[in-house]
């Protein structure tokens, strides 16, 4: 697949597959978690990533202007259409797995959202109050859940290591920039992913050290999510999303 021509219909797609792909990975914990408070709070998580991807894929059907809306561009794209990092797309795990994986993705959330709120584009600077909020939110939940696993037991901080380590080499992706945040940077339009990267880095190192657990050092990284190019499951994970929407096409309730 080749990106969209439209350098800014494509930084929204990213930015919304991204929150689209998290927000059903973070649905399908609901009713699994330890706690019943938690079952709870994963849910409301995954209702503000999905609304985050409906305001981003509603100003991206406006930009593109082809007719689709939202729900078109959720549930009519197949894998190679969608743009999302590859580190949002990453299964579940167990629970010291899933907190790694939502670390990762809030710790960049947060410089992310908050360089966007200067963003010269009014639009995506409305959004990116909200998700910036929202993000901050998130963070602080993570993190709490970090520490507290690394800083536990010795089985709590075995775990919570494992899935730092095993997720780790998915999480370049999320700053891989081309000539799409390029333009867009240069117009004032996107986040400068080099700072908001150097800020990811801090907050991880900060997190980490609280959790008495250790930063990841593998240098191998997978990429290619931006691009359309994905791992395995992004494949497993979109039939179930989709399964409802295109068996009914266009329903409503």
């Amino acid at each position: 697949m080749s990106l969209p021509e439209d350098p800014l219909l494509a930084y929204l797609l990213r930015l919304g597959d991204d929150n689209l792909i998290v927000a059903h990975r973070l649905s399908e914990l609901v009713s699994r978690m330890p706690e019943l408070e938690e079952d709870i709070t994963v849910a409301n998580l995954s209702l503000d990533h999905l609304g985050q991807a409906r305001l981003l894929y509603s100003y991206g059907a406006e930009v593109e202007g082809a007719g689709r809306g939202e729900d078109q561009l959720a549930m009519l794209r197949d894998e190679r259409d969608f743009l999302n990092a590859v580190l949002v797309e990453q299964p579940n795990g167990d629970f010291g797995h899933s907190m790694a994986r939502q670390l990762f993705v809030d710790a960049y959330q947060v410089p992310l959202y908050e360089a966007l709120v200067e963003s010269a584009d009014a639009t995506i600077a409305e959004i990116a109050q909200i998700g910036a909020k929202e993000a901050r939110y998130h963070l602080g939940h993570s993190s709490a859940w970090v520490i507290r696993l690394g800083d536990g037991t010795e089985e709590s901080h075995r775990r919570m290591q494992a899935g730092l380590d095993a997720l780790w080499p998915f999480t370049e992706d999320l700053f891989a920039a081309d000539h799409v945040e390029a333009q867009l940077q240069q117009s004032g339009v996107a986040a400068d992913l080099e700072n908001v990267h150097q800020r990811w880095v801090t907050t991880i190192t900060e997190v980490l050290n609280q959790a008495t657990l250790t930063l990841p050092v593998d240098e191998y990284q997978r990429g290619g999510g931006r691009i359309g190019v994905h791992t395995k499951h992004l494949g497993h994970l979109l039939p179930e999303m989709q399964n409802l929407y295109r068996t009914h096409p266009g329903v409503s309730w």
